[in-house]
């Protein structure tokens, strides 16, 4: 992994072709999933598939075998400007003091985020706690978690809406719960190779090349979207929009393009979408499992569909629903198949 650091030898500030882009990782109010999901990067795991681009985790918590001495060193190396930090990455929900002090120092953990943060070249937000606060800022909030740049959907966080790194990009959100692993090497190779402009950061500051997109894309269950053949229970074929909660036509992300631990996306394993790459997710007002309605009507709409466009397609495509496709959404088996063999049940039946 990543051998102590020769403390008589720090990096100067000046970047050299040669030079590794240099990573420090923190936790805060965090679960650590974002840092398991990274494990699985390129089916190599994050650091091996980073440093093929010269990128190099000065420390990371999970990974580094630094003892507690050797890594307050290296932190305070970055705190003064002395060693190089090329992109600051937080895990976690941004916690009130005294909910998080720093080990081995009696200070608030956030003033190490915000001291690191003013000596980045980049800073990053890991998963949607430090995008927006996540799973720690739901319900009454005591611990008063919140992101790095975004409280929810409205800008404010530890670092405030000003804030601008050295590099001059606000904090680059990569959101999800936890997100893909190529999310986050895809960012990093984009800033080590200096291809992320703020012009590729949507309204939320996510990269637009996952964010442009939506979990709904490439999800196995679309023909059943289509004709709104719905599933009534899970573990069945069918849609789950219209009754158990699935929010895929409104979430960012490509996780139903891209293979993810062997499969794709949440749809694709048999669950609904929940909507982790979104702001405020954690508090839907309703079971995550449920699609609340109005009139037999979901509330939550694809993406820009006005709903009484979606209340006319939707009567129409279940009109046109074939048989196979109707009867195969609430079964767990395929019952009808697409091309039958003689004797076999058919869309005629």
């Amino acid at each position: 992994y990543f051998p102590p650091p020769d403390s008589n030898t720090p990096q100067t500030m000046q970047q050299t072709e040669s030079a590794p882009f240099n990573v420090i990782w923190l936790q805060a109010g965090s679960c650590g999933g974002c840092s398991m999901a990274a494990l699985g990067a390129d089916d190599i795991g994050i650091e091996a598939a980073l440093a093929d681009f010269g990128i190099h985790f000065l420390y990371h918590p999970t990974l580094s075998l630094h003892s507690g001495p050797e890594t307050l060193q290296i932190l305070d190396e970055c705190v003064s400007g002395e060693r190089r930090v090329d992109a600051l990455c937080v895990e976690g929900s941004v916690l009130a003091d005294p909910f998080h002090t720093r080990a081995g120092r009696n200070e608030p953990f956030s003033k190490l985020i915000r001291d690191v943060a003013a000596q980045a070249e980049n800073v990053v937000a890991v998963g949607s706690c430090s995008a927006f606060g996540g799973v720690p800022a739901a319900g009454s909030n005591p611990a008063g978690a919140e992101g790095l740049q975004f409280s929810e959907d409205s800008y404010g966080g530890l670092l405030g809406p000003e804030f601008r790194s050295k590099s001059g990009l606000p904090v680059v959100n990569i959101a999800g719960c936890a997100p893909h692993p190529g999310w986050i090497t895809e960012t990093l190779v984009a800033l080590k190779l200096g291809e992320l402009h703020e012009a590729e950061l949507d309204a939320f500051a996510r990269p637009r090349f996952y964010a442009d997109k939506l979990a709904h894309h490439g999800c196995s269950r679309n023909e059943f979207y289509e004709f709104k053949a719905s599933a009534e229970a899970f573990g069945e074929a069918g849609c789950m929009m219209e009754h158990l909660g699935c929010k895929a036509t409104q979430a960012a992300g490509d996780c139903n393009q891209r293979v993810w631990s062997g499969g794709k996306g949440c749809t694709d394993a048999g669950f609904a979408c929940i909507a982790c790459t979104q702001p405020g997710f954690e508090h839907p007002g309703h079971a995550f499992q449920e699609t609340p309605k109005v009139a037999g009507i979901p509330m939550g709409l694809p993406r820009d569909m006005p709903k009484a466009w979606f209340v006319a397609l939707a009567a129409l495509s279940k009109s046109a629903t074939p048989t196979r496709v109707k009867k195969n959404a609430t079964r767990r088996h395929q019952l009808i198949p697409l091309w039958p063999k003689k004797g076999e049940e058919t869309d005629a039946k």
